[in-house]
Parts: structure tokens; sequence; C-alpha cells
């Protein structure tokens, strides 16, 4: 490819042959490093380019993203959408309804349905504590405007 450059095998192969002495090459090899360490940062940067095209905002997507940013050993960060559980309703006494309500649960607001929330990124305790900014960047960076 164009941009698979090898500075060094270029050089040499610039020099004609009867000036090809171990000393000459190394000073142009010493002369060409800043050509080589920018072409190497431009490479790097050409990579993480392609990453961030090859993914959008789909749930399979952004979660394979985070994965492999965060946990790429166990992937244990998942998506799932907003409701995740049913709201049980407590009835008032003036709607003469059984009062027992059984086993429940408290959970917060954003458990349940429509609550500002379209998904939620579950990630392990121990994966939030160190990265909680740069995760809520990537999550920004990959998700869609309209989602919350």
């Amino acid at each position: 490819m164009w941009y698979k450059v090898d500075i060094k095998k270029l050089v040499i192969w610039l020099i004609p042959m009867e000036l090809r002495k171990p000393y000459r090459i190394a000073y142009l090899f010493s002369l060409t490093k800043p050509i080589s360490d920018i072409l190497y940062i431009w490479q790097q940067m050409r990579s993480d380019n392609i990453y961030k095209l090859e993914h959008n905002g789909q749930v399979c997507y952004l979660r394979k993203a985070l994965n492999d940013r965060f946990d790429p050993q166990k992937r244990r960060i998942i998506i799932v959408g907003a409701q995740r559980y049913k709201e049980q309703y407590i009835y008032t006494k003036g709607e003469k309804k059984p009062k027992y309500l059984g086993t429940m649960y408290l959970r917060r607001s954003t458990d349940f349905g429509d609550n500002g929330v379209d998904f939620l990124v579950l990630v392990p305790a121990e994966l939030l504590d160190e990265n909680n900014y740069e995760m809520k960047a990537l999550i920004d960076y990959y998700k869609l405007a309209s989602k919350r």
C-alpha cells in the first residue's frame, strides 16, 4: 500500500552503490529518524480513525468498543434496554383494591420504563472506579444524538 513506507529501505535504495558505506548509511538513518517518527504517528492515528469508522451507535458495536477498550479479557460490559423491571402499582384506599403487595424490591427510578433513559450500560464495579469519565466520553462519542 502507498502508506506503508519503509524509510530505512528507501534510504538504502536511493544511495548509489559505490557510496553505500556503513557510516554513511547510519548517518542518513539518523537524518531520517524524525520522518520515521512522524510516519509511525500517522500510521497509528490512521488505524485509530479506521477503528472509529468501523463502529457506530448500534448496540453490538458500542458493546464491542467498550469491551475492547476497558475489559478486553473478560468482556463483561453489556448494554440493556432501559426498562429492566416491571413497575408494581400500589393502590390507594379510594380505589378499594386488595392491599397485599407480596414481595417487593426497592429499585431506582431509572430501572423502570419511560424514565428519560433509552439504554443502560452495565459495568462491573472494579472497571467503573478508574475509568468513569473516559467510559462516558466513549459512550457519548458512539451513541446516536437522539438516544439518552
